[in-house]
């Protein structure tokens, strides 16, 4: 596998959320979504990570799949989760959760289980509308063994 691999994405975060899944899977989020899961903003699955957003718009997206973790960089992201997926097809599909799976962008990876690191931005720049915005979103994977879910950096609460 090469070093690193990245691409970037403006995907339509409708319902306010996105999927990084196995190609071959198809796992319910509908039960996953947990007041708690929507609080950090990720659901979790054996196969699948639902990843929320802040605009229920297209939203920007960089996914980096690393031969091994990358640096620990959380000052500069407003919240960090880390979860583990397993891939058996050896492709990743990237889709928003009402589009049509057969035109998903792909990412091939080995199969096997990978760790999963969502770096968040801009969570507090989002618009009125709810459609302006600078929130941004960072999903990084790497090669490990599987593990649990983790809040590596928690979203301070708005002073309102």
């Amino acid at each position: 596998m090469p070093e690193q691999t990245q691409i970037e994405l403006a995907v339509f975060a409708d319902y306010f959320q996105f999927y990084l899944h196995d190609e071959v899977e198809n796992e319910d989020f509908g039960a996953l979504w947990s007041d708690e899961a929507v609080e950090r903003l990720l659901a979790v699955a054996s196969h699948s990570v639902g990843i929320g957003t802040m605009r229920n718009v297209s939203v920007p997206v960089v996914i980096s799949v690393h031969a091994q973790a990358p640096a620990a960089d959380f000052d500069e992201w407003d919240m960090v989760n880390e979860c583990s997926i397993s891939i058996r097809s050896g492709r990743i599909a990237v889709s928003g959760c009402t589009d049509y799976l057969p035109d998903a962008r792909r990412i091939a990876v080995a199969p096997g289980s990978y760790r999963v690191r969502v770096s968040y931005s801009g969570l507090d720049h989002v618009g009125a509308d709810g459609i302006e915005g600078d929130d941004f979103y960072r999903v990084q994977l790497w090669p490990q063994a599987p593990g649990t879910l983790s809040v590596v950096k928690a979203r301070e609460a708005l002073s309102r």
